[in-house]
């Protein structure tokens, strides 16, 4: 039987960290895949183009390794007949009635709580507080130190920048961005960027639906 094997795409600053947290977590990752890498090696893991013959097969795990959520998602659906592999830092205290989807990475000192449900590919970064019920669909970044108070809903694709906190039972939509340190205490509606205490829409994209993933450099 062939043994697995682990891969990260993308090799710039989000990729290296999800790298040193596998080899934390003693889980080798045999190699990064970039459309443009920039160096041949990141410590000891090799680093290949994606127009290489890289032999993936069944056996062969992905996890995506870019911090930007509509290349992510981009990207996802570039590999969707992969396996995906989940990645939790040691320090990270997550509820057992939680759920974490695949493709998930959950970083340092990162508090997870009862019946908190994370979607597929996010990134709940540094120290960021996930409450009881709270939702947070795929693609979305959660940064550091960010508290989300109990039964929030975060849509898709949404970025809440460090620092934000956001008070209990708001909705947040998709594609939304939340500036740091801002202080949500309503709901917010798809494509709106948000900033300040107390948070206010400075903009709205209407066409955040978003941007037709085809081409990675299209997308601003």
């Amino acid at each position: 039987m062939a043994s697995r094997k682990n891969f990260i795409f993308g090799c710039s600053g989000h990729g290296k960290v999800i790298a040193e947290l596998a080899e934390m977590l003693n889980l080798r990752i045999d190699a990064f895949i970039d459309d443009n890498p920039k160096r041949k090696h990141f410590g000891q893991i090799p680093i290949y183009s994606a127009s290489e013959k890289l032999n993936l097969d069944t056996n062969s795990y992905i996890i995506i390794g870019v911090g930007n959520n509509k290349i992510r998602k981009m990207l996802s659906n570039r590999f969707n007949c992969y396996n995906l592999f989940t990645l939790i830092h040691s320090s990270a205290i997550v509820s057992t009635s939680a759920k974490i989807e695949n493709g998930t990475v959950v970083m340092g000192n990162v508090i997870v709580n009862a019946e908190a449900q994370i979607g597929k590919h996010v990134i709940l970064n540094s120290a960021a507080i996930i409450e009881h019920n709270c939702i947070i669909e795929d693609f979305a970044h959660i940064s550091p130190g960010v508290t989300l108070s109990g039964n929030i809903i975060i849509g898709e694709g949404t970025h809440i920048g460090s620092g934000a906190t956001v008070i209990p039972g708001v909705k947040i939509g998709k594609w939304c961005t939340i500036g740091a340190g801002t202080v949500v205490l309503q709901d917010i509606p798809d494509g709106a960027t948000v900033v300040g205490n107390p948070g206010r829409i400075v903009k709205i994209n209407n066409n955040y639906d978003i941007l037709k993933f085809e081409k990675i450099f299209d997308l601003k």
